[in-house]
């Protein structure tokens, strides 16, 4: 059963929010998680679990999701229980690179959402921004990826940036005998301790710096990320790595040239992710009504009658609204992890959010 009507007002409330258009949550959980099956969009885990989106891999850089939430709600309405949240995500990468300056391609349809999440699932599992070529190759190669793959959507990171806590140990107390990574370009290097200063633990991560991968061109998908890599302006170190291998410099030097043969080579790449250990049949998943649960668990969410006239005392302007469910009582938000690890992991694929 298809519902190709439903394109118009799918497009219609992608449009209204274009900077979070820019910005498609699901890409990093299609890769190396669960497939492409949107787990990454639950809330709850039927099975108790905690999500994957309170990762600290996820966390506060996630962003974009009411997009996706208006997008489901709407096409919902006008083709219940059809178009699955997996399949709306993979289109919204894609019209995400559009928007973003890549030219269209073709995304197969016919995802069904997953009915688990789990945290624990990434550790291990998920490039991280401390990663050399040997390691990066090998998460992607147990992926089905190439390192070609490998190098061409790390062209993502041409829009977007990192917060200075996923660089910081590149500028301050690289090594006993040098305090900045004298890999970077000395310029590029003094410029980022001006932004970034000396890294505190009792810092809040929400309230870092925040720096762009390319800050030549850093709202636009282009080649100019590989340009920075050859001239030393690579912000993590797993960007970095990519110009000292000879193999990935290879690669990169070919698309620092080649936009073209790039933007083709980043089409197919994606094309592979959004098909990675998807749910397909009637006996696999479901099409989930709402995004953020699994079906049947929106019954159990809504809140007692009661507790529902307090909160609409409280705050007298918000009223039930059944085609916004994201506005949903739910749990309160765990705080952000504070972990020597909480650094590594948040970064790398935040790019291609």
């Amino acid at each position: 059963m298809t519902c190709t009507h439903t394109a118009p007002y799918y497009h219609a409330c992608r449009d209204r929010r274009p900077s979070l258009c820019r910005r498609p949550a699901g890409l990093p959980a299609c890769a190396f998680v669960q497939g492409c099956d949107a787990s990454i969009l639950l809330d709850e885990s039927p099975a108790g679990d905690v999500p994957e989106k309170e990762s600290s891999a996820n966390g506060f850089t996630l962003v974009g999701l009411r997009t996706i939430d208006i997008a489901k709600s709407t096409v919902e309405s006008m083709c219940p229980r059809t178009v699955s949240c997996a399949d709306i995500l993979a289109f919204a990468a894609r019209d995400a690179a559009v928007a973003a300056g890549l030219p269209s391609y073709d995304v197969a349809a016919g995802r069904r959402d997953g009915m688990r999440s789990n945290m624990d699932d990434l550790p291990g599992n998920f490039p991280v921004p401390g990663h050399h070529v040997p390691r990066l190759t090998e998460l992607f190669s147990q992926r089905g990826l190439t390192q070609e793959d490998l190098v061409a959507l790390s062209g993502a990171h041409s829009i977007g940036g990192a917060h200075c806590f996923m660089f910081s140990n590149r500028i301050y107390g690289f090594s006993k005998d040098a305090d900045v990574d004298p890999s970077l370009d000395p310029d590029y290097a003094a410029r980022l301790r001006q932004v970034c200063p000396p890294k505190n633990p009792n810092n809040d991560p929400q309230q870092a710096p925040k720096v762009k991968f390319d800050a030549r061109t850093g709202e636009r998908l282009d080649t100019a990320y590989y340009s920075e890599l050859l001239a030393r302006r690579g912000l993590l170190t797993s960007d970095n790595a990519l110009i000292e291998d000879a193999q990935t410099r290879a690669m990169v030097e070919a698309f620092a040239r080649d936009e073209v043969m790039w933007q083709q080579k980043f089409a197919e790449a994606m094309q592979k992710v959004g098909m990675l250990d998807v749910l397909i049949g009637a006996d696999k998943g479901q099409v989930r009504k709402q995004c953020r649960l699994v079906n049947g668990q929106e019954q159990q969410q809504q809140p007692q009658p009661q507790q529902q006239q307090q909160r609409q005392q409280q705050l007298p302007w918000l009223r039930p609204q059944p085609h916004f469910p994201w506005l949903r009582q739910r749990r309160p938000p765990r705080p952000f992890p504070r972990h020597p690890m909480g650094d590594l992991i948040n970064g790398f694929f935040r790019g291609f959010h």
